[in-house]
């Protein structure tokens, strides 16, 4: 069992949930797709609180206690601000776009085989997320809930934060801070998977605050930024 000692979402996360009036909408430009609606802030700001609470956390400040934020206020910039950084664009929303495009489970010969999502989440993904964990950092997933080949499905996707993990022989359960889930019950929201047999797809139980699947999730690259003077901690 790894937890980091100094992080709890009950703590650490903000005091409001991932809902929010309407506002514009966020449109990206991807190479090879062109101009992309993800959707509007509605629809959710994950990844920008996610990066928040990143931000304050390694500022090694006390949590904010700020109440929820509204379009002009300097907390609601910054969230929409990391909402940008979090999806790492262009190349990032590129991930997002491939994975969704891909099957679970690998296809192909071994001489020519195009790896799944429960290969690429498994393989290529947690060892760098555990590397986090075991060093004490939070460490942010791009969780992908959709199949299609659709850009404007791009925001059904979900952004969470890793802050420990259980590993029983081949079953790994994680322990997550989800902005869509209330911080009274937010201790307990759980990935769950098994790690043997990648290849073949992965089933991926979870309590995340979201009603689709959880297809596979990968280690989202952060670099802190700062808060604004603006906001404060209580």
């Amino acid at each position: 069992m790894v937890d980091i000692p100094d992080f709890l979402p009950s703590v650490n996360g903000l005091r409001f949930v991932n809902s929010w009036p309407n506002e514009a909408d966020i449109v990206v430009k991807v190479p090879g797709i062109g101009k992309v609606v993800i959707g509007s802030a509605s629809k959710g700001l994950c990844g920008g609180m996610v990066f928040t609470v990143l931000d304050v956390y390694w500022a090694g400040g006390p949590p904010l206690l700020n109440p929820q934020p509204h379009s002009g206020d300097p907390l609601f910039g910054h969230v929409v601000k990391r909402l940008f950084d979090s999806w790492n664009l262009p190349w990032g929303a590129m991930k997002y776009y491939q994975w969704m495009t891909l099957r679970d489970e690998d296809v192909g010969t071994r001489f020519a085989r195009l790896r799944g999502l429960g290969w690429r989440t498994v393989v290529d993904e947690w060892p760098a997320i555990r590397s986090d964990l075991d060093a004490g950092r939070p460490s942010p997933l791009g969780l992908v809930t959709v199949k299609s080949p659709n850009p404007a499905q791009l925001g059904r996707n979900h952004q969470v934060l890793a802050y420990g993990y259980d590993l029983l022989g081949d079953q790994l359960t994680i322990k997550v801070y989800d902005p869509n889930v209330e911080l009274d019950t937010g201790d307990g929201i759980r990935i769950s998977l098994r790690l043997d047999r990648p290849g073949d797809g992965i089933a991926i139980a979870h309590n995340v605050g979201i009603r689709d699947q959880i297809r596979g999730f990968f280690r989202v690259s952060y670099s802190p930024a700062a808060v604004p003077i603006g906001v404060r901690p209580r």
